[in-house]
């Protein structure tokens, strides 16, 4: 069964930094992207980042540009993301998925 696990959600205060990492298991392909996506309160899922295993080619929501960076740890099967100069509106559940298979989501929430 493919699985992921995603780690690292917290407090923050804005301006601050925090690192999330998903752990992938079970998947078998050797081509395939990552993505984080996120979920306000009372607002829809949207995407914020994705890499690719194949080229580590990235992708950035314009809202997380210049303040994300995904990357990735193939020996490991785990995808990072480090997100620096946090603001309010960052707040939500985030979720790491791969091929429509969703990992259980880590809360980050970012006070003012």
């Amino acid at each position: 069964d493919v699985q992921l696990q995603a780690s690292g959600g917290g407090l923050v205060q804005a301006g601050g930094s925090l690192g999330l990492s998903c752990i992938t298991s079970g998947f078998t392909s050797d081509d395939y992207a990552i993505g984080w996506f996120r979920q306000a309160p009372g607002k829809e899922r949207e995407g914020v980042s994705c890499i690719s295993n194949s080229d580590g080619s990235t992708y950035y929501a314009d809202s997380v540009k210049g303040r994300f960076t995904i990357s990735s740890d193939n020996a490991k099967n785990t995808v990072y993301l480090q997100m620096n100069s946090l603001k309010p509106e960052d707040t939500g559940v985030y979720y790491c998925m791969v091929s429509n298979y969703w990992g259980q989501g880590t809360l980050v929430t970012v006070s003012s």
